[in-house]
């Protein structure tokens, strides 16, 4: 599956479950591990639990099986991995804590409303750059 489908069909299986202040990264030049990262909150451990849910099913759907997914139960931060896209769900709390948007955006960032299917082509082609969703 091609990256801008991927990074689609993820954005779109959040939204189905209600995510709060989805953000997705490029790191692409940053880091070797991969090239997207996606931040999403929820609002409760189960609505968390949830949303890796929605982005597991989706994904194995369209033939890009996980090739992880860290903390699952109960768990107020589950990293779902995609190969080139990590996707990271937390607790609002945990992700103010964590904060990760900070971390990997060592660049100068600009956030842009990203809905569905409107991904990295609408403004975040810089490195370190946000696209908030």
């Amino acid at each position: 599956m091609q990256i801008d489908a991927l990074k689609t069909l993820v954005i779109e299986a959040l939204e189905d479950v209600k995510a709060n202040d989805i953000t997705m990264l490029d790191v692409s030049r940053l880091t070797s591990v991969t090239d997207w990262m996606v931040v999403a909150s929820g609002t409760s451990s189960r609505h968390i639990s949830a949303l890796a849910n929605s982005v597991i099913t989706a994904a194995k759907e369209n033939g890009v099986p996980p090739l992880g997914v860290e903390g699952e139960n109960g768990a107020d931060w589950v990293l779902v991995d995609l190969g080139d896209l990590v996707v990271h769900l937390m607790l609002p709390q945990t992700r103010e804590l964590y904060d990760l948007e900070r971390l990997w955006a060592d660049l100068p960032t600009d956030s842009t409303d990203v809905g569905a299917g409107e991904c990295a082509e609408d403004g975040a082609e810089e490195v370190g750059e946000e696209v908030k969703a």
